[in-house]
């Protein structure tokens, strides 16, 4: 797996752990009794964004992990993607 590759592929699972993460711990205006004039009352009372950014910074590398993992060891092998994806497979 090239670096480009492997970076690439990083991004894409941290965006879509993102909003798997979103949610985790959230507190709603509704819930805290403090709606702000001019927000739904859904809108988060304190976002606190960089907790967020840290715990899906976490579960994205275990993810990245394993992916790495399952394409190092042969356990996913370029012709399980579609498009022929650009994956440097050792010789044996």
């Amino acid at each position: 797996m090239t670096l480009t590759f492997g970076l690439a592929i990083y991004f894409i699972i941290w965006w879509l752990t993102l909003f798997a993460v979103l949610p985790f711990g959230l507190r709603t205006q509704d819930e805290q009794g403090d709606v702000v004039p001019g927000t739904p009352g859904s809108a988060p009372a304190a976002p606190r964004l960089v907790r967020v950014f840290l715990i899906n910074t976490v579960v994205a590398s275990i993810v990245f992990f394993l992916f790495w993992l399952g394409v190092t060891q042969g356990w996913l092998d370029p012709e399980t993607f579609p498009l022929g994806l650009p994956i440097d497979v050792p010789r044996v």
